[in-house]
Formats: C-alpha cells, structure tokens, sequence
C-alpha cells in the first residue's frame, strides 16, 4: 500500500481525475494533473538518492507546488515534514538536527530571506530550492521537476512504514516530532465524510495553514480522499482575503480557529455577506466561546461546529453534528474512536464529572520522535492521554475544559482559566481574553488576567473587574488584571499562555 498512490492512483483517476483538486489563486489543477506533478516530485527524490523512511523537510507557503511535493515524498517512501512558516532559524535548526533531514526543499521567498540557514542546509547536499536563489548551492527545483519522469515505481509502503511527522505547536517550548504512518494519512477525511457527507461536488477552505495537522486533514488530504476540491490559500489568512476567497470561490464546508472567527466578525456586513452561504462552519484548535459562536449566528445565521483532534491522532476524534451545537460541547467520537475519562488513579468518571480524557484512534501516532520517555507516558496500550480534561453530559456529548495542566489550585479548590476568560468574553469593551496562573510573593498559585481591548484599555479593565466581581466566587477573581495589545499565540492560533505568565513575572521582579 501507498496512501499517496490510493489518493491519486488509477482507480482514483477513473473516478474523478478530470475534476479539480486544488485551487490556488488562478491556477486550477484536476486530479490528474496533480497526479502527474506528484509522481514528478517522486522522481525527484528518488533522483536525490531518498532512502525509505528517510526525512524530508519543507518550508514552503501553501501552494499546489507544496501540496505535490509532500505527496510525491511519501509516493517515494520518505517521510515529509511541513515547517511552520514562521519559526525562529534557532527552531529550524532543532528541527533539522531532531529529524536527521538530509534533503531540505526550501521555497524561494524563505531561502532569500534566510540565506545563512540555507547555506547551512545546502551544506548537507540535498538541499533543493523551488526557484532561483543566487549564490545558493542547491538544486533548482521546478526546473527539475519539469524535467523528470513520471515513471518511477511507486514505493510499496507497509501500513506501519512512517509516511510524515508533525512538529508540535510549541504551546509549551520546544516543537517535538510526531510520527505517522501511510495508515494514518489513509484515515483523512474521517469527518468529513461521516459527519458533514461531504463529496466531490464540494469545495473545502481552512485558514490555517498545512503544517499543523488540522488543516493538512480538512484543507488538502481529506477533500483528496473524497474528490473533492480544496481552496488553497498560499499566505497567512487575513479576514478581507478571506472573505473574498470565500465570495469567489464558495466552499460548502469553512474550517478556521477561534480567533480567527472573532476576526471576520470584524469585517464590515457588505464584505462578509458571502459567509452566509457556506453551509458548514468548523471551529477547532481551542475551546470556542459561546459569545462567539452566538454572534456568528446572528452575523451568517450559521451555526459553528465543534472539532477536537491532536497532532497524536492526525484526524478528528469528535464533532458536534449538525444541529447539536448545544453551549460548550465539543463533540462526539466519531465511528471508530474509543474514548475514556479517567481521573488521578487512571479509574473511568462517569457522566457529568471531570476527567481526563484518553483516546484510542485508527489514526493515532506511533510516538514522539527521540523521546522514548514522553513516548512512553501518553502512548499506553494502544491508547493516547490527550492530557485534556473534559466533561461528557447524558447524551454522550463530550465538553472540553481545558489542558490538565492548566487547573490550579486556589484557595483549595480547582479553578480552570478558561471559566474565567470566557465570564469577560461578553463585555463589549473586551476582544480578547487569556486567564494564567502565577505565583505569588508567598508562594501561593493565583491567577492573572489579561485582556485585549476593543478600544480604550481603562474601559477594557474595568469591564473585566466589574464582570469577575458580579459573577465569580471570590477564590476565582484574578488577582492582577492586564490590558495587552494582543495574546501571544502559535502559528495555530493557540494561546502560549506562558509567555504571558513570564511576562507578569518579569513585572512583578522589577518591583521587588
């Protein structure tokens, strides 16, 4: 077996290889087209002598060109590896040594703007840039790939055999590799076809880009295993763009993060009028406020389904359907995902109670790459700790409450941070809102919050004071309250909620 092959393979072709599969400003390729491009970009790699198993890193935008090159590395038994477009060269470099890649392909626009990390990665002698770079030892790749054959055999893969790793969003500090295998990336499009029966008449956009795992599945290799087509978006999403994507091309099914649908809520009427029209709306990577999901219902008259999913299982595990968006769910597992609540002993909690939630996933990750210890604390016997404390209701709904890690302990009891963002979320004056804790000079956890505002900071603060004093119990009200320009995130649009824990701290130094 090759999941390339089975996404892009003859039978595949017979079924829809006239149709268009992906959509990229005004380029338009039909299945057979990428086909052709991805057995291309096999050749290549073959050519540069790439050994099965063997890493290969992209830094590249989000283009037909990326698409083809990741397919046609795991075609040739490689195993491909999509960088954040946006890391430090310090980050580039860990993962470079962590991966042990000997073959970098590099875009040009990122080999011009680096040029002492592409010299370093040229010094390894696989080095390929999409385009011409002066002065930079490597291969031309499209030149090359214009001209090579698309005849070279198809790598026959072992359902086990690593197909790509995922880097970790870096929530916490340093990104850490995740394994995958060719059976992995065959699970793609698990939701969408069962939840959202999605086909090939559909066109799908995700405004995160394909490095992180949510997007690689709903924006490129699901739509692939349906036929359908997926709208590409080479730069970093902003909402105007978005929304004219969305007016010219009109996708039935609209993949984005919290954040991101707080920012087309932004967008004037006239610009998003086109957002009414996409039947489904889908919304992971972090818990959704309410207020958010209440005010895009008045804005399109669209409902925002909810997704969970981790880099650990590659595809969703739960969604909400359809008509069930009931306040904070998260979702239900989807067919063939078992999922447990377990507390402090490992014992399963029962309904209505609080647990951490254990996954066991058709799709989940052999492990982390190089860290056999961390490996052998969430991977147990088949099944993966998400480290996720969720809640399941009656009806076997499913509400995530934040990562275990993040509850404190105030005044001896449990508070989760995101009770208390989401209190302040409904002030007018507040965009944005992250709640941390910090310690304080006895020593004690207490909490700080920090707000965006919508205008002035004064009004922002004191809507945030008067909203913790009428509707939180005394050991939930931060302590200290913040007005900050924006909440640090990852490239994913997750909260980095240490950065601003570090923040007070140096703050709370300086004063002594």
């Amino acid at each position: 077996m090759n999941a390339a092959e089975n996404l892009l393979g003859e039978d595949a072709l017979a079924r829809h290889g006239q149709r268009t599969a992906l959509i990229c400003g005004e380029d338009q390729l039909s299945y057979a087209d990428l086909a052709r491009q991805v057995r291309r970009a096999a050749g290549v790699m073959s050519g540069l002598g790439l050994r099965p198993g063997e890493r290969v890193l992209l830094l590249m935008r989000d283009t037909p060109e990326m698409a083809a090159a990741w397919l046609g590395i795991v075609r040739a038994g490689g195993v491909a590896v999509a960088l954040n477009t946006k890391l430090s060269e310090e980050d580039y470099r860990h993962i470079h040594a962590d991966s042990a890649a000997r073959i970098t392909l590099i875009e040009d626009v990122f080999a011009t703007a680096r040029p002492d990390l592409t010299r370093e990665f040229a010094a390894h002698g696989g080095l390929a840039v999409a385009g011409r770079v002066g002065g930079a030892q490597a291969i031309d790749w499209r030149a090359t790939l214009a001209a090579a054959r698309e005849d070279t055999p198809v790598f026959d893969a072992r359902a086990e055999d690593p197909a790509f790793w995922l880097y970790s969003s870096g929530t916490t500090g340093r990104p850490k590799g995740i394994i995958h295998t060719q059976a992995n990336l065959m699970c793609a499009g698990m939701g969408q076809r069962e939840v959202l029966a999605l086909g090939p008449d559909d066109r799908v956009l995700a405004t995160s880009k394909l490095f992180f795992s949510y997007a690689l599945e709903h924006g490129l290799l699901g739509p692939l295993s349906i036929g359908a087509t997926a709208v590409l978006h080479p730069d970093w999403a902003e909402a105007e763009a978005i929304c004219a994507l969305v007016e010219r091309w009109r996708p039935s099914a609209f993949y984005s993060v919290p954040s991101f649908y707080r920012r087309l809520l932004d967008v004037p009427p006239r610009e998003r009028a086109a957002l009414a029209e996409v039947r489904f709306y889908v919304s992971a990577g972090e818990r959704l406020p309410v207020s958010v999901n209440d005010a895009w219902q008045r804005a399109t008259g669209r409902e925002i389904l909810g997704l969970y999913g981790m880099s650990e299982t590659f595809c969703v595990a739960m969604m909400t359907p359809p008509g069930s968006v009931r306040g904070p769910r998260t979702g239900k597992p989807l067919s063939g995902v078992e999922a447990q609540l377990r507390d402090e002993s490992g014992g399963e909690v029962g309904a209505g109670k609080p647990g951490v939630l254990w996954l066991r996933h058709p799709s989940i990750a052999l492990g982390y790459a190089n860290r056999p210890e961390a490996t052998r604390e969430q991977f147990v016997d088949g099944w993966f700790c998400t480290r996720d404390v969720f809640v399941r209701d009656a009806d076997g709904f499913y509400a995530h409450q934040g990562r275990s890690d993040d509850f404190i302990k105030v005044a001896g009891q449990w508070v989760q941070p995101g009770d208390v963002e989401e209190i302040v979320l409904g002030a007018p004056e507040i965009v944005e809102a992250a709640c941390v804790p910090v310690t304080d000079e006895a020593g004690f956890e207490r909490l700080a919050l920090f707000v965006v505002p919508a205008t002035a900071a004064e009004a922002a603060l004191a809507a945030a004071q008067s909203a913790c004093e009428a509707q939180l119990p005394r050991f939930k009200r931060p302590r200290w309250l913040r007005a900050v320009p924006e909440i640090p995130r990852t490239a994913t649009g997750k909260m980095q909620r240490f950065k601003l824990r570090e923040m007070l701290e140096r703050e709370l130094g300086a004063r002594g």
